[in-house]
C-alpha cells in the first residue's frame, strides 16, 4: 500500500511541475490514482480536487495580465466558466461508473490529440480575429462543460479560441489560467459532496502538486519544454492504449 502512495506522490509532484511549465498534469495524476485502486470516475474526481489548489495559485499569480476580449468582457467569461463547470461536474456525477469507464479512453485520446496539436502544430504567432462574441461565448461554455466533466486539454482549447477572438498569446495564457481555476472551482464545489473522493489520495497528491508547482516555477527557464511536451504526448497515447486494452479484455 505504501508503494502506491509513493508513486502517487511522485506523479503529483511531477504534475505540479508540468502544469507550471506546459500544462497536462492530469495525464500524470489520473493513471497514478488508478494505480491506487480507484475506478476511473473516482480517479478523475479525486485528481480534479487534488490539483485545484495549484491551479488556483497559478491563476492568481497571473491575474495582472488578465484582459477583456475585443467584444466580450472577462467577467462574462468567468460567469460562463462557472456555470459550464457546474454542469460538467453534475453530468459526471450522473454518469454511471461503467459508462464513464467506457468513455474515458476516448476522452484521454481526445485530450492527447488536443495537447499534441497545441504543442507542435498550432500556430502561436499573431492571429487575425475570426471569432466574434457569440462564438467566443459558445466556445467557452462548451470547454467549461468538458472541463467540469473531464478536463484534459482545456488550457490548449481555451488558448486556441482566445487567440482567434483577438487576444495575444501572453494575455490569453493568463486568461485561460484564471478561467480554468473558475470552472474547476465550480466543479470541485460539486465534487465535495461526492462519495467518490478519496481524501487520503487528495491530501497526498495536493501536497505534492503544490510543491511541484513551486519547483516548476523555479525551473521554468531551465527545463526543455519541448521534451516535456513530447513526454506528455507519449504518456497520453500510452495511457489511451492501456485503457482501451483494459476495456476490451478485463
Amino acid at each position: 500500500m505504501m508503494i502506491t502512495f509513493i508513486v502517487l506522490f511522485i506523479a503529483a509532484f511531477c504534475a505540479g511541475i508540468q502544469n507550471a511549465l506546459a500544462g497536462g498534469g492530469s495525464f500524470l495524476t489520473f493513471p497514478a490514482l488508478l494505480y491506487t485502486g480507484l475506478d476511473a470516475r473516482a480517479a478523475n474526481i479525486t485528481s480534479a480536487v487534488a490539483l485545484f489548489p495549484g491551479q488556483l495559485a497559478t491563476g492568481f499569480a497571473g491575474r495582472k495580465d488578465v484582459a477583456d476580449l475585443p467584444q466580450l468582457s472577462f467577467k462574462k467569461l468567468c460567469v460562463i466558466s462557472l456555470f459550464g463547470g457546474l454542469l460538467g461536474a453534475i453530468l459526471l456525477l450522473a454518469t454511471p461508473v461503467s459508462v464513464f469507464e467506457f468513455l474515458v479512453p476516448w476522452l484521454v485520446l481526445f485530450a492527447t490529440l488536443v495537447f499534441l496539436w497545441g504543442s507542435f502544430f498550432r500556430k502561436t504567432g499573431a492571429n487575425p480575429r475570426h471569432l466574434g462574441a457569440a462564438g467566443a461565448m459558445a466556445a467557452q461554455f462548451a470547454i467549461s462543460v468538458y472541463g467540469g466533466y473531464f478536463g484534459g486539454g482545456i488550457g490548449i482549447l481555451m488558448l486556441a479560441y482566445l487567440t482567434l477572438a483577438g487576444m495575444d498569446v501572453r494575455r490569453g495564457g493568463a486568461v485561460k489560467n484564471v478561467l480554468a481555476g473558475v470552472m474547476n472551482a465550480s466543479a470541485v464545489l460539486i465534487f465535495l459532496f461526492s462519495r467518490d473522493i478519496a481524501w487520503t489520495q487528495v491530501l497526498v497528491a495536493a501536497a505534492a502538486s503544490v510543491a511541484g508547482g513551486q519547483a516548476g516555477a523555479l525551473a521554468l527557464q531551465r527545463v526543455n519544454e519541448r521534451i516535456l511536451r513530447i513526454f506528455i504526448v507519449v504518456l497520453g497515447f500510452g495511457l489511451s492504449v492501456g485503457l482501451f486494452v483494459k476495456e476490451l479484455y478485463w
